[in-house]
This record gives structure tokens, sequence and C-alpha cells, in this order.
């Protein structure tokens, strides 16, 4: 019978135990602290608790998630000099830092700098690694373990069975984290730098989504402090897909990051309305930002009469000439609407003081600041700079088509003026009905009257839907910071999905981004995206289509069928494998399809809802598949989904978003014939 000394699996279970047991103890720390006696005032105290329950938190120890993955066996002491004989350290690389009682490491970050070659280390570059060692795991046993000797040429490089193990285990529930799967090409997405923003495009499965989310943990890892004060956020195209990723990075330990949708960063009004793609396609247009700023500004009206200001027996008079001049200066400096109007009243006090001093007397600021709120200068100030609500303004421009037509000369033609033009007069804020690209409206006027507080980074997903002005919003939020954009060109379903990266990213603000692109896919098979990549030239020329690198070929099948019956039976064909299961269909076949899954007695949820073990049937809208996966995916009836977009290019997109949400297995079922784009070579 082998003992841990002999045995190298058992001293690994060993090590492991020993690190479960150093990590409860740090837990144990932070619970036993006592803050009872701390001096500061309440609101610290109450900061300080919060932050300590955030460390609870974040040390909490998953029983079914490995607390290490890996190892690394350095032939020298990282950083230290090479000098020969010299003896290397092994290093557990897991989620989270774990120290012993005496502080010495048992478990080493991932994103530590000493970590970094088991991402990047290869046999023709092995950055001093001699072994680098997998480990495979059973829930949370530790099972197996896998070497790679890569100092030793006589080892041959080959793929990891336990690497592709990992990326091919089934799923079930939300999306998982993909730290012990990182590939070289992704970590070096990750770990680029703060203050540069990184566009990625990626195809299905080329694992854009979790790239993105790690390097916001990576991120917050090299810049906590700063972050800490900046903020981030992760912003995603619904919140059925928000609540798919929700928990990667608290399982990566970091419990701060807000995410949210376009939608939420604009909900200044509420939304009860909706455009025709025709008024929405205008409305997103970088061209409103100027009809907006000319709208705003021309409430800014040149003073006619003069600044008299009243102080005991003295009269002091600000020409109408020198006011202008003033007004002139602040519009020239470019300055937001409501800082240039803040500004105005002491602009004129100064001109006030500048009087007074010339004839001998000696103010000081607290003069300036009366004079600044004098009623004479508050009652100019008032008819030349006015306040303007930004809700207000955007329903003027909605609604009345000589205020539109006066601003939007040479911007927008006369169609385009009557294509967003309202039908129906509507008398305030509160009963008009509301659009989301009309939100986005709002919020870029608030913008020109208030500037939006900036964020330290931003991760943008399923960006390649966005609109120019909903780009534009994204970015008030990042213009001090950056921005990690990830996206398909491939996958654009609206009416505005982006045609190229370099024209998004000018609307983000951020002109120079780096532009990688993924295009080895992990997550979807290979006959699986060859099936889907048909599509590729008819709705992105020229974008290279994805190379599977699973070893597993999958399953994939296209299946004729009657009636809705025979894709309910598909459904419990699919619910014989382990994984999660997603039957996605055109939006209007959904309510037929849930009636047939519920008369056959299968139980099902929807997207978002994925966190039971016991369901694991999802039905899917067409519209709302993007971003997520399963193990194994129904496609019902094809043509439906094509159909049910206004033109034919964005249904075969819709239909390319749908066919490849799988990772093990495909199965078409339609009564229909299929689009004739897929029945290619």
């Amino acid at each position: 019978m082998s003992t841990p000394a002999d045995d190298p699996l058992a001293r690994e279970r060993s090590h492991l135990a020993a690190s479960r047991a150093a990590l409860r103890a740090m837990r144990e720390d932070v619970e036993s602290l006592d803050i009872s006696d701390v001096t500061a005032n309440w609101v610290n105290a109450q900061i300080l608790e919060r932050q300590i329950g955030e460390r609870i938190k974040a040390l909490a120890d998953l029983s079914d998630t490995p607390l290490f993955f890996g190892r690394l066996d350095y032939l020298h002491a990282p950083g230290a000099e090479r000098a020969e004989g010299a003896e290397g350290e092994n290093f557990y690389i897991g989620r989270r830092h774990v120290h012993d009682a005496d502080g010495d490491p048992m478990v080493i970050d991932w994103r530590a700098p000493v970590s970094q070659p088991f991402y990047r280390a290869s046999k023709k570059d092995p950055m001093d690694i001699g072994l680098r060692r997998r480990f495979g795991y059973v829930g949370g046993e530790l099972t197996a373990y896998e070497d790679e000797h890569l100092s030793d040429p006589a080892e041959a490089a080959r793929t990891s069975r336990l690497l592709q193990q990992e990326i091919e285990r089934p799923r079930v529930g939300p999306m998982r984290d993909i730290v012990a799967t990182i590939q070289p090409e992704q970590d070096e997405i990750v770990r680029s730098g703060l203050g540069g923003t990184v566009c990625v495009q990626g195809g299905p499965g080329t694992g854009k989504t979790a790239v993105g989310l790690h390097r916001v943990a990576y991120l917050l890892y090299a810049h906590r402090d700063r972050l800490a004060r900046t903020g981030t956020l992760v912003i995603g195209p619904n919140r059925s897909f928000l609540h798919y990723i929700e928990q990667v990075l608290p399982a990566l330990g970091e419990l701060t990051v807000r995410q949210a949708t376009v939608d939420d960063l604009v909900a200044h009004v509420e939304v009860r309305g909706a455009d025709d793609a025709a008024a929405a396609l205008v409305k997103g247009d970088a061209r409103m930002a100027e009809v907006l700023r000319r709208a705003l500004y021309a409430h800014v009206t040149p003073p006619t009469e003069p600044v008299v200001v009243v102080r005991g027996s003295r009269r002091w008079r600000v020409p109408a000439y020198e006011v202008e001049e003033i007004v002139r200066e602040l519009l020239d400096r470019g300055i937001r609407y409501g800082a240039a109007r803040e500004a105005l009243p002491q602009r004129i006090a100064h001109a006030v003081l500048v009087q007074m001093e010339r004839s001998g007397e000696a103010p000081d600021d607290r003069v300036q600041d009366a004079v600044a709120r004098n009623g004479a200068v508050k009652a100019a100030v008032k008819a030349i700079w006015p306040v303007v609500d930004p809700a207000k303004l955007v329903l003027r421009l909605l609604t009345d088509a000589d205020f539109l037509a006066g601003h939007a000369e040479g911007v927008l033609s006369e169609d385009e003026q009557k294509t967003i033009l309202w039908a129906k007069a509507v008398r305030s804020v509160k009963s008009a009905r509301w659009s989301a690209a009309d939100a986005v409206l709002i919020d870029e006027a608030r913008d020109l009257v208030d500037r939006t507080p900036s964020l330290g980074h931003v991760v943008l997903d399923e960006a390649q839907d966005l609109s120019p002005m909903q780009y534009r919003a994204v970015g008030r939020r990042c213009t001090t910071g950056s921005a990690t954009v990830l996206g398909d060109l491939a996958q654009g379903t609206t009416p505005w999905a982006t045609r190229g990266w370099r024209e998004a990213l000018a609307h983000l603000g951020k002109d120079d981004a780096v532009i990688e692109e993924l295009t080895a896919g992990f997550r979807v098979p290979t006959d699986v995206i060859t099936y889907a990549s048909r599509l590729l030239p008819h709705i992105a020329p020229g974008l290279a289509p994805v190379a599977s690198v699973r070893e597993n070929p999958g399953s994939f099948e296209v299946r004729r069928v009657s009636g809705d019956a025979d894709v309910v039976a598909a459904c419990a064909e699919a619910l014989t494998h382990e994984g999660s299961i997603g039957l996605i269909a055109a939006d209007a076949r959904i309510p037929a399809l849930a009636e047939a899954l519920g008369s056959a007695g299968i139980g099902h949820l929807a997207p978002g809802e994925e966190t039971s073990h016991e369901t694991r049937l999802t039905l899917v809208p067409a519209s709302l598949a993007k971003g997520l996966e399963y193990d194994y995916v129904v496609l019902d009836e094809p043509r439906a989904i094509v159909d049910a977009e206004p033109d034919e290019r964005t249904g075969l997109r819709r239909l390319y978003v749908a066919l490849t949400r799988a990772v093990s297995g495909l199965t078409v079922t339609h009564g229909a014939p299929l689009p004739e784009q897929l029945n290619g070579a």
C-alpha cells in the first residue's frame, strides 16, 4: 500500500487538504476581527464592516470548485540570478492566494506574475519551468494529475488530456470561469495593461466573453487601489445574458464589479414605446449628437441690455457688449452647458469687481460671491443662459417639426426628420411613450449639460449590436478610463449593427484601441461550426471562420420533422446526455413549443434561470440566444428564425448565432425547407 511519501497523487491530495484548512483559517481570522473599539466615526465603522464582510465572502471555499488546478516547478527561484546548482521552487496555481499560519504561500493567485508561465510556457519557450502539472477533479475531489516536462527535449510536445477534458466538460447552470484552461493568446489579452483599450473580435466559442471577464479580474488584482476608487462595469446585451455570466467574477473572489445593460445606463425616463427600424436607425446615428448640441446651445441668447448691480449707494454697470464677450468666451471654451452657466455669474461679478478696484475700493472674494448672487445678475443669467431640461429638449425635437428642422438642417434630410417625428402631440415628459433609442438621446443631452462620471474600466460585450449613439453612451462612462470591447461582426443582428471595429471604436472615443482577433474555437465542435460557417460569405464576407480545436467531434444532425411532437422527441433524446440542453426557436414559436413540452411532461427554464441542476432544458427565444451556451442544442425551424427578422441578412446572422450555441451536439429540426445558404458544399 502506497503512502503519501511515495504516491504523488496522495501528496497532492494532502496539499489540497492543507490548503483548504489554511483558507478556512484565513477566513476565521477575518471573522474574528473585533471592530467594536474602532475610534473612527460611525460612517467609517460601517465601511470597515462592509469591507470585512466582502473579504469573508471572497475567502469562501467552494466545495465543488478546485482550490488549485496546476503546479509549476521552476528550475530557479523566480527573480533570482540563475546560479549553477540553484534550486527552483514549486508553486500551486489557483483561483485565489492562500497562505499558512507563517504567511508562506500554499496557493498562488492565477493572476500573479509567477503564475503566468502556467499559461504561456511552451517547449519552444519554457520560461524557466521544468515541470507543469495539471490536476483533474471530480467535483472538489482531486482524482488525477498530468505532467509536462517543458525543459526535457526528449519529451515531445502534446495536447494535455486533462486540459481537453476540462474544456469539453459538460456544463449545467450559469457560465463558469476558465482559469484552468486559458490559452496563450487569451492570456495575452487578459494581462494587457489598464491604460489601453482592447477590442476583441472573436467568433463563436473562442472564449471572448470569458477573456473579458478574466481581464477585469486581472486588472482588479494588478490595480486594485485605483479601480477601487474609479470603479468597474460589465455591460451585456440583455438581463438574461447578465444572469448567465454573473457567477464568474464572484467565483474568482471579485464581488464589487457592477453589471448592467446599455438600457440600464440610460434609464433616465421610463421606456414604454418602441421605434420601427427606420426611426431607430436615424435616432441611433451619431449625427444626432450634433443635432442635440445645436438645439441645446440655441438657448444661449446674446445680451441686449447692460447688467446693473446696485450695492449700497453705488451702481455698477457692465455694458451689454462686455457681457457678450464673456458669453462668447465661455462658448468658445467648449465646456459643458451647465458648467458654463455656473461660471457666467462669477464672470459678470468679476467684471464688477474690476470696476470697484479702479474706483479705489478693495473688494475680496466674498464681495464677488455676493455680486454673483445679486438679483440683477441672476436675472441676466436666466435670460442669457437658461436652465435646460435634457428630456424636455429631446421631447421638443421629436414633437416640434420647426424646432427639429432648425437644428437638423444640413445634418438630417427632410425624410430622416419626418421619420423620427412623433405623430401625436405629447403634453409632458412623464406622459411620453419613450423608446430605448429616445433614452439614449436624453443621455447624450444630459452629458452636454453636465459631464457623465467616468469609471476606471468598462467591459462591453456583444458590442457589434450597438448603435453609434449607444457607443457614445458607453464611451461617456470611460472617458478617463479604459475599455475591453468584445464582439463578433458576423453576429450583428440589429439594423445598425457595427460594420467595422475602427468605426465603432471612434464612436466609443477610443480610436487608439488595439484590435485582437481570436480564431481558435474551444467550445463549438468541428461539424457544428463548419455547418454554421456556410452562412459567413452571406453575412460577413472576408471574415475568417472559426477553426475548432476540440478533439471531441461532438454530434451533429439535420432532421426533418412533421410537427412539434418530433421537436419534443429530439429534446428528450438530448436529455439522455449529461449537461445542459437548449431548445432554440424563433420567438413566435416559443408559446407553442412551451405547450408541447408541458404536454410531454418535460420541464424547462427561461434564459437566465439556469441555476437548477434538476431542470436542464432551457427554452430559448432566438432573440435572446446571443452569448449563451448549452451542451446540446435542438434548433427549431431555421427558416422561421430567418423570416422573423426585417431583412434576410439580419435573419441569417440571427440563425448563425443560434447555430453556434452548442458545446457538444446540435440537432437541427425543420418541417419547412432550410434556407438555401445552408445547402452549400
